[in-house]
């Protein structure tokens, strides 16, 4: 017989909000800090990817966009597992390094570098440069990842430096950087009004705001965490943290329950 159905039980009322309270305080704990905390400056990695010029990527920001230099951050750094996230709108300036994946690695003698706005988002995978997560880096050691648009009309064709008679090759596909966060005033899209902003017509929401500086008032949210997905979207159900025990969420339930005896 089950425990409840003596003349001691617990209204059904009361179960079901039990329930439904605890399973509404779930998304709260197993999501917390998910998503990669980064430093406005530091080190990451560098890939490129092609996207086609008018195209409206996750953010949502204008077609107009792409006509100057845009790239995607990788999943748990940008903030969001679709749509837009906090690193939407927000500008780098990123210079080259060196290559890492030839071998010997690749140490230009020009500086290259380019200011970038956060466009798009590069999924989360179980390998390659965007599987970064909270609790460890890509395979290059970095927490981020700038999957930069190119070719692109507005990075010349030769901004990736090379060797081709020492390698063989001129596209080294991974380079090793430097990022820093700057203000959008540097972006070389910042001047044309019809490059800043979202589309207002997506039928979808949309966040790229044209000079984010951290704060609530002009920085994205994160669609996923405002919409109840999980950050890491290969988990199915609840990406449960490793910050958080089994135990100290059964605690929470038995918690709630005897509040109700």
């Amino acid at each position: 017989m089950l425990p409840w159905s003596n003349s001691s039980a617990i209204p059904l009322s009361q179960l079901l909000s039990f329930i439904f309270t605890f399973l509404s305080f779930l998304p709260r704990i197993s999501w917390a800090s998910e998503w990669i905390d980064y430093s406005p400056d530091g080190y990451a990695t560098m890939t490129h990817y092609t996207l086609p010029a008018n195209f409206v990527a996750a953010c949502g920001c204008t077609s107009t966009s792409t006509n100057y230099p845009t790239a995607a951050m990788n999943q748990m750094a940008y903030g969001s597992s679709t749509s837009y996230g906090p690193a939407c709108g927000q500008c780098f300036n990123l210079t080259l390094l060196n290559s890492f994946l030839s071998n010997p690695p690749f140490y230009p003698n020009v500086t290259k570098s380019v200011v970038i706005k956060v466009t798009d988002l590069c999924p989360l995978s179980h390998s390659g440069w965007c599987n970064a997560t909270a609790s460890g880096p890509n395979a290059g050691g970095h927490y981020l990842n700038f999957d930069l648009a190119w070719p692109s009309s507005s990075i010349p064709n030769n901004f990736f430096p090379s060797d081709e008679p020492l390698y063989g090759y001129t596209d080294f596909g991974v380079w090793n950087i430097s990022y820093q966060s700057v203000s959008c005033t540097n972006w070389e899209g910042w001047n044309q009004a019809a490059a800043l902003g979202s589309v207002a017509d997506l039928g979808y929401s949309a966040c790229c705001p044209g000079n984010p500086t951290g704060s609530t008032n002009d920085t994205c949210p994160s669609y996923s965490d405002d919409n109840g997905i999980p950050p890491d979207t290969q988990t199915s159900g609840f990406a449960i943290s490793s910050s958080v025990s089994l135990l100290s969420i059964l605690t929470l339930a038995v918690s709630l329950l005897s509040h109700m005896l």
